[in-house]
């Protein structure tokens, strides 16, 4: 199977859950999938990071990768985001048209997760989606959590917005329409499903050590975590743009050198607004590669596709090895110069992964 995902997090998800389905996966940021094409067998991954994008951008994107893989030797799944974000119609429109696919069923529903769509409203944990957190998205606030709201020409193109309240409504979607003409996308209990394991793959691992970590906490989904390591915020004049990273760098590179590892945070939430989110991608980016050009951690953890995605770009590690699936949706994998990688949703829980720490 070939997954495109938009964004970093989202393909490493899939990638753990084929991964310890058994399968041969291969998981690689667009900037290099000129290379996909002579791999034929197992799952390969792709993260796009046009959630990230705007809308025109994000539909060149998606022409300009599928046009490097065409014609498809395998079925395709398009990984969305399980909090309704990004370009969904304008990807699937254009996916469906390079793609010669009739329809899409769109299903970011994850009941598994309590994250579930009855009567066209989408809910986590019972709560519509607007009445979350999520309302605070810098790029995409939840400002309705009606599905024809949110996704107006969505049924106008061809894109189906089904309720799924159980994984077993998920399950019943995917017998009934794998034909070869539908394409799938949404989120990961869609994905297990079509692949035949979903309600299988739980928690499988704990991070162990924290030793020589470096910590980016990037998503404004973000939670305080107390881990007993240093922690440093962005300073305010950094986010509002009033001052470079120079002497924040200064600041964290005596105490990652002193203390091994690091936490970095964000800890304010005024602004919003596409340029906000870039402008704190590309700081928090900036400042990851400025650590690791000093010293190589054993670990790099990340939270937040749109955060993955930037530093590990600005870092030139395009193809990462998946390695284990430490929680669902939380992934361990290994870049080229052997640091282990660790990235998670920002929306999603960590789970039990700290626990024997």
């Amino acid at each position: 199977m070939l997954v495109i995902a938009d964004d970093i997090t989202g393909a490493a998800e899939m990638a753990g859950i084929a991964h310890c389905h058994g399968q041969q996966v291969r998981l690689l940021c667009s900037l290099c999938c000129d290379r996909v094409a002579a791999e034929k067998t197992g799952t390969t991954v792709i993260a796009t990071d046009t959630r990230s994008m705007t809308e025109e951008e994000a539909v060149a994107e998606t022409r300009r990768l599928i046009s490097h893989l065409l014609p498809l030797s395998t079925p395709l799944f398009k990984k969305t985001d399980s909090a309704l974000r990004g370009h969904v119609v304008a990807e699937l429109k254009t996916l469906m048209e390079m793609t010669g696919y009739q329809r899409a069923f769109y299903l970011p529903a994850n009941p598994s997760k309590g994250r579930i769509i009855k009567d066209g409203t989408y809910y986590i944990n019972g709560t519509p989606i607007d009445q979350t957190d999520f309302s605070f998205d810098p790029e995409f606030p939840a400002k309705t959590a009606v599905l024809r709201e949110r996704f107006p020409d969505a049924e106008a193109n061809g894109i189906l917005m089904p309720d799924a309240e159980t994984v077993e409504d998920i399950q019943k979607i995917v017998a009934a329409y794998d034909d070869g003409k539908t394409l799938f996308a949404g989120a990961a209990d869609l994905f297990e499903a079509m692949i035949g394991t979903i309600g299988t793959i739980g928690t499988i691992g704990t991070i162990g050590t924290i030793d020589s970590t470096l910590f980016l906490c990037g998503s404004t989904q973000s939670k305080p975590l107390d881990l007993d390591i240093p922690v440093s915020p962005m300073p305010l004049a950094i986010y509002d743009g009033n001052q470079d990273i120079k002497e924040w760098l200064e600041e964290t590179s005596a105490i990652y050198k002193r203390e091994g590892s690091l936490m970095i945070t964000i800890s304010f939430r005024h602004r919003t607004g596409k340029e906000v989110a870039v402008h704190l991608r590309e700081m928090t980016a900036t400042l990851i590669q400025g650590l690791i050009a000093q010293r190589q951690p054993q670990q790099l953890i990340i939270e937040g596709g749109a955060s993955a995605f930037t530093t590990l770009h600005r870092l030139g590690w395009n193809e990462l090895e998946v390695v284990s699936q430490l929680a669902p949706g939380v992934i361990k994998t290994k870049a080229p110069n052997g640091t282990f990688v660790i990235m998670k949703p920002g929306s999603y829980p960590w789970g039990n992964m700290f626990a024997n720490l």
